[in-house]
């Protein structure tokens, strides 16, 4: 079976350049949708918010073409590729890590003479919340992670891959950014942190047996925090955020190492 192989045979005969224009393409009703209604779904979250279910489905069209509904099945079956996670130790940054960012984020903004509300944060609307990201994330790293990423770096090494996907990912949210009236300096700023958050969950992915559950835990933190810092996302500086997080993402490559992003494949 198709995943039952290693990784760097699984990717072979994987077209990234397909997925992405496939991805773009299942987007574009998602996009109109967005234009044409003004409500959103969270705060922040227009409807194009739904093209989520875009990576996923772009996915399992290229998947089944080559390998049929078995390989469909197989591939999804990576949903919960939990058991891939061989050192517990991983789970730290996996959780702890996007909250880590977001309070230094609040610290820094405070320093910096900007007036933010104290954090109040409710554990049942936190959980809730939780559960709602979970889901639109398995969709979106089932594409970029459990698809795309390997050919990638199979190819150009994890950095670079990394900085690939992550440059696909932050420009497809342009237009939904757009519709929830960021500027441009905004769109910049926060494609800066989108990029670098990439890099941390190609190496969080690579570190975890390549677990798109993993990715996914991640993405969905991501998420989690930016809706509660400190209200609905509204005090949110990608300035800030995004400097900070590509701090990480050079920690990480420097620690790391570009190539794999992985002590464990250097080590080989």
């Amino acid at each position: 079976m198709i995943e039952d192989y290693p990784n760097s045979i699984a990717s072979e005969g994987r077209s990234p350049l397909k997925f992405f224009l496939l991805v773009f393409a299942l987007t574009i009703p998602f996009y109109l949708a967005g234009i044409l209604m003004t409500f959103q779904l969270l705060p922040g979250v227009p409807v194009s918010g739904l093209a989520v279910l875009c990576p996923v489905g772009a996915a399992l069209i290229l998947v089944c073409r080559r390998n049929g509904f078995a390989g469909v099945t197989v591939f999804l079956k990576r949903s919960f590729d939990f058991k891939r996670i061989k050192v517990k130790i991983w789970y730290i940054p996996l959780i702890l890590l996007m909250p880590c960012i977001m309070v230094t984020s609040y610290l820094v903004m405070r320093l910096m003479g900007v007036s933010l509300p104290t954090p109040q944060f409710s554990v049942v609307k936190t959980l809730i919340l939780f559960a709602v990201f979970i889901i639109p994330a398995l969709c979106e790293e089932l594409g970029w992670s459990g698809y795309a990423i390997d050919p990638l770096q199979d190819r150009f090494g994890a950095l670079r891959a990394s900085i690939l996907v992550g440059a696909v990912w932050a420009i497809w949210h342009f237009i939904p950014l757009l519709e929830v009236h960021r500027s441009w300096v905004f769109i910049a700023w926060w494609s800066l942190g989108t990029v670098a958050s990439r890099i941390i969950i190609v190496w969080l992915y690579n570190n975890t047996g390549r677990s798109v559950f993993v990715a996914a835990i991640f993405h969905a933190m991501m998420n989690l925090t930016w809706q509660l810092f400190p209200v609905n996302g509204s005090y949110f500086d990608p300035r800030v955020t995004g400097l900070i997080t590509l701090g990480v993402a050079i920690v990480v490559v420097i620690v790391w190492g570009p190539q794999t992003l992985s002590r464990a494949a250097r080590s080989r």
